[in-house]
């Protein structure tokens, strides 16, 4: 039986899972602003870069390749299948968060810097390059608020960031420092109170132990239902909200790229939310489509967060819903969806939207789980993959009551900073990868099934493996009509980048 969060916590009735400070968690490595070896994607000589639980991002010695002169088909492991390239890859990264900022903020600039560099670097980092904004409160906001809470105000007079201009706007600008061509994509989390029927942000009860968000028993909404008020002066309204969103993101040099209607749209959560139905949304994605079209801003559908690949139907089957958008975006649950979404639709585009976020214990035991969601989705057609909290303090638990994991972990009263086990998972997933890469499958009949492969723009070729295992294991890759030997350190994640002249 699939357990899914809100399965999880109907059972459980409250989070109980108690963090640890992060230097003292298992697997975390208290970071130096270099983040070990750089990585150098010009280079001409196979580069492999490897991270156990002691040692992170390590240089290895060059592996062997050689020419392979026999046609004996049980000579190697896995073949990178160079013939059969599937999805372009557009980006791998992040979510910004205000809680992720007042963390970052309380660093010197030396190390803030060293913290994004680490992030969005592609030469002494992750090489971030696709990140998640929110539109308003999320669940990680320091408090609940959206543009516009003036109710009745269709003509959106009242309309203001000036939330944002003190947490998310600084903080993705600094991102864009580093990462000048960084691309930004934005959903709420609810809309402002007086467009929703039940008039709260949020859509149940705070969990026990929490802070009470003050919902009144008539106020509580539950899945499957339309929350937003489905009037046309309300989606006229609503649409137009995103486009002022846009608008005055661009004005402070944010070029947000893409947005979506509703982040987890069946989920009622404690925290800002907002429950629709597919048929609910049709009513509101024509109208978003003719906001944001003159904007050159995209609509993909999400996000999903329901192994029901019928909820994508519903929608899709709308031929003015499916004119506007250009993809789908998947999380959590929704990942029991994928082969579904993947075949009936094969030219749609599949994000990865949010990685699940754990219980805010950042081991290596949740980086090995977060590394076999990374390959499910991979295999599944997405050409994008975002983690969750990119940055958050010691205190992990959201303003709302859930502790969660983070690439980076903040001591605000220590002016330091810990680099944890998912950052490496992050790193050797996307480091080597270049935009417009292809995913390349890397086919085994002999039980291979720990690796992703990628074909850069450049030709170079990106395996990213891991060795599970206590002991050292010998992997044997065909690539073209080379064979490629990996000796793969004990319960390890490796990256390699091998140069087109090597293989070909």
């Amino acid at each position: 039986m699939q357990l899914t969060r809100r399965d999880f916590f109907a059972t459980l009735g409250t989070v109980t899972a108690i963090a640890t400070t992060p230097s003292l968690m298992a697997g975390s490595v208290t970071s130096a602003p270099s983040g070990g070896k750089k990585a150098n994607t010009g280079a001409k000589d196979i580069q492999w870069f490897s991270s156990t639980p002691k040692s992170t991002w390590q240089a290895v010695s060059t592996p062997s390749i050689h020419e392979i002169k026999s046609t004996d088909p049980f000579g190697h492991d896995f073949e990178v299948q160079l013939d059969k390239p599937q999805q372009t890859i557009e980006g791998f990264g992040a979510a910004f968060s205000e809680l992720g900022w007042a963390a970052l903020a309380t660093l010197d600039k030396q190390k803030q810097t060293a913290v994004l560099q680490l992030l969005f670097d592609a030469n002494v980092g992750a090489n971030f390059n696709l990140c998640r904004t929110p539109i308003g409160a999320n669940d990680f906001a320091l408090k609940w608020y959206s543009y516009d809470e003036t109710d009745g105000d269709f003509d959106l007079k009242k309309f203001s960031i000036a939330n944002d201009e003190k947490t998310l706007i600084p903080f993705i600008n600094a991102a864009k420092k580093i990462r000048p061509d960084l691309s930004v994509w934005a959903s709420p989390w609810s809309p402002p109170t007086w467009m929703k029927k039940n008039k709260h942000y949020a859509m149940t009860p705070s969990w026990p132990g929490a802070a009470t968000n003050g919902i009144q028993p008539e106020q509580i909404g539950k899945e499957g239902n339309d929350y937003f008020i489905l009037e046309p002066k309300y989606l006229k309204a609503y649409a137009k909200y995103f486009r002022k969103y846009v608008e005055s993101y661009q004005k402070h040099g944010i070029n947000i790229s893409a947005v979506m209607p509703q982040n987890e749209f069946n989920s009622a959560q404690p925290f800002p939310s907002c429950c629709w139905t597919p048929e609910g949304l049709n009513q509101f994605i024509p109208e978003l489509g003719k906001e944001m079209s003159p904007l050159g801003v995209e609509v993909l559908f999400g996000t999903l967060e329901r192994g029901d690949a019928n909820l994508v139907n519903r929608v899709f089957s709308n031929p003015e819903s499916a004119a506007v958008l250009k993809g789908v975006g998947v999380q959590w649950a929704g990942k029991h969806a994928l082969p579904i979404i993947k075949n009936k639709y094969p030219k749609l585009r599949i994000w990865g939207t949010e990685q699940e976020c754990g219980m805010g214990t950042n081991d290596w035991h949740y980086a090995k789980y977060a590394w076999n969601l990374i390959k499910t989705y991979m295999n599944n057609g997405a050409s994008a993959y975002q983690y969750w909290n990119m940055i958050l303090s010691t205190d992990v638990y959201s303003t709302w009551g859930w502790p969660q994991n983070s690439l980076v972990t903040v001591d605000m009263k220590n002016n330091s900073f810990t680099l944890n086990p998912e950052y490496y998972v992050m790193r050797h997933l996307s480091n080597f990868v270049q935009a417009g890469a292809q995913f390349i499958p890397a086919s085994s009949f002999t039980g291979y099934e720990n690796q992703l492969s990628f074909l850069n723009p450049d030709g170079s070729v990106v395996i990213v493996i891991q060795n599970e295992m206590a002991e050292e294991l010998t992997v044997k890759a065909k690539i073209g009509n080379k064979l490629l030997e990996l000796k793969l350190t004990p319960d390890s994640y490796n990256s390699i980048l091998i140069p087109k002249a090597q293989y070909s």
